[in-house]
């Protein structure tokens, strides 16, 4: 009897076992979304307590520590910073035993439950408790590890999470759609409007800034010239200026969080690019690859979404409309050069088609081929043209164009007040008439090539691929026709003195003196060839053409 007792106290002895607990709590961005207080890590805490206290096992339960995500989406385990702390505690002996209110607080991804409930957790010698939905223990009741509802659910539970981003998602673009922000922090220069969370107001400290950065590329001082001006003045970077001035919670990836962040290049490219400060709303440039795959991708610029006049703008629309054009440009400057030459990313080589370098020789500066420069002398030839020589030529071009446009104000001003006549451009005419011929001609070849198939002459893969082809021409033919037409409407209702050509270069009727501000406002290139010469393609051609249209039909005895 006595060695019975002694083996039943040695096995009562073999199964008291000391439980040391993390409770797994997270609260997800969807519950936070609906509010549901059943979910709030408040109540997760206490349900999970309550069991813990109701244990009467003979084991003791030690409850190490607790282990809160908050807001945290449940499809990715790395974005997961407490989860992971638990891990790491359970490869350190601190924890054997996880307990969490359901599988879902665990695992939303159906091959992530799997493989810590199948393997990391058995390999660790981790007793795993959920307490609803699916419920489990695998000390316990290991054979419910097996259940087939245990799969199911996770299979359930990434379902959900699969169409709760759908619904997310489709929420967030109509919002786009309709011109709402609904980023976690404004652009710089803007804060969200304390009375709706979907709309921005000025900044003003911020504004001022940005209102400076573009000023000082227009007045001709590059990149790295600012950088170090804004460095230098002490004045705070986007992210240091929305932690450390605003108190937001602001943090950049590619920041190193333990060092105060500075100005660079790229983050001033990022505001003189950003139509935000025109006042319009664009969103949608990154998003990430999928509800499990966290990693932003670039978005291209056509699937953006962009509503106009949402917002104050804080750059006017042609001033920020220069500075597109500008960085176009090769505006490279000389080492220890703070501003940007005169001619920098206007000057092209007329038979390679390469910039332009510079180069001064004593007090006179030269431009000539970086192609004969850098690459190879038989590839190219100099192009050689003195500085001096180049301004007075683009001035004087410049001049001419101004007096034309002057010119054809008023003649334009004349033909308004006249008598209603409707001409047409003969020109046009003709035009939309060739095009016109043109698609007809498609149309009967794809009719051709179908009786050719059908008769056997050709395969249907020729078929459809010469069927493809002139689908294509007909769709290019029909643009054109379009623009054309567009064009012989203009025509027909008028052009007025506001034209853009007309009111760009009217602005300058007593220029004398060359500026970068004037070359990016009036000039597209200059071809520099051989020898010397020179050819200017202004900005506006397409205008000029239409004026020049409009003032030969519409004063056919007249020299123009």
């Amino acid at each position: 009897m006595a060695r019975k007792s002694r083996v039943m106290i040695e096995r009562t002895i073999q199964r008291f076992k000391i439980w040391r607990i993390a409770i797994y709590i997270r609260l997800s961005k969807e519950d936070a979304r609906s509010l549901d207080e059943s979910e709030s890590v408040a109540n997760q805490r206490k349900i999970i307590e309550e069991h813990i206290a109701s244990f009467n096992d003979g084991d003791e339960y030690i409850i190490v520590d607790e282990y809160v995500d908050d807001g945290i989406s449940g499809t990715t385990d790395d974005e997961r910073e407490d989860f992971q702390r638990m891990l790491t505690d359970i490869e350190r002996g601190r924890i054997n035993c996880v307990i969490v209110k359901d599988l879902a607080r665990s695992f939303r991804n159906y091959s992530d439950q799997g493989y810590y409930l199948d393997d990391w957790f058995p390999r660790h010698n981790v007793r795993f408790i959920s307490l609803y939905h699916q419920p489990l223990d695998s000390y316990k009741e290991p054979q419910n590890m097996r259940s087939i509802a245990v799969p199911i659910q996770g299979v359930l539970n990434e379902n959900h999470c699969a169409e709760t981003s759908d619904k997310v998602r489709e929420v967030f673009d109509m919002k786009r759609r309709n011109g709402e922000h609904i980023g976690s922090f404004a652009a710089y220069g803007y804060l969200k409007d304390p009375n709706d969370k979907n709309a921005l107001i000025v900044d003003e400290e911020a504004a001022a800034v940005v209102r400076d950065v573009f000023q000082m590329f227009l007045d001709g001082m590059s990149k790295n010239a600012i950088v170090h001006h804004l460095n230098d003045h002490g004045i705070l970077c986007p992210a240091a200026y929305k932690r450390e001035r605003l108190g937001l919670k602001y943090q950049n990836p590619s920041i190193d969080p333990a060092r105060r962040p500075l100005w660079c290049a790229g983050t001033l490219t990022g505001i003189l690019k950003n139509r935000m400060y025109c006042g319009d709303m664009v969103q949608g440039r990154y998003r990430v690859k999928s509800y499990k795959v966290h990693v932003q991708e670039i978005v291209p610029e056509d699937e953006w979404y962009i509503v106009e006049n949402t917002h104050q703008a804080i750059i006017e629309r042609e001033v920020f409309e220069k500075v597109q054009r500008l960085l176009l440009r090769d505006t490279r400057t000389a080492p220890q050069k703070n501003n940007v030459y005169l001619f920098s990313g206007f000057l092209r080589c007329a038979d390679c088609g390469k910039a332009m370098s510079r180069s001064q020789v004593g007090g006179t500066v030269y431009y000539y081929c970086r192609t004969y420069k850098d690459q190879s002398k038989s590839a190219c030839t100099k192009h050689t043209i003195k500085h001096n020589r180049l301004e007075a030529a683009v001035l004087s071009a410049i001049q001419q164009q101004v007096y034309l446009a002057v010119d054809y104000s008023k003649t334009i001003e004349r033909i308004n007040k006249a008598p209603l006549v409707k001409s047409q451009s003969k020109k046009l005419v003709d035009a939309i008439e060739q095009k016109e011929r043109e698609l007809s001609k498609i149309a009967r070849y794809k009719q051709a090539i179908y009786q050719d198939w059908k008769d056997g002459e050709i395969t249907h893969s020729d078929y459809r691929h010469m069927k493809e082809d002139y689908e294509r021409q007909a769709e290019d033919l029909n643009i054109v026709i379009d623009r054309l037409r567009a064009e012989q409407a203009e025509l027909e209702n008028g052009i007025d003195t506001e034209n853009p050509f007309l009111a760009a270069f009217r602005q300058y009727q007593n220029i004398d003196k060359l500026t970068r501000d004037v070359l990016i406002e009036l000039v597209d290139r200059i071809v520099i060839y051989e020898g010397g010469n020179i050819s200017i393609v202004f900005r506006f051609a397409d205008e000029l053409r239409r004026i020049q249209d409009y003032i030969e039909v519409n004063t056919p005895n007249e020299a123009v």
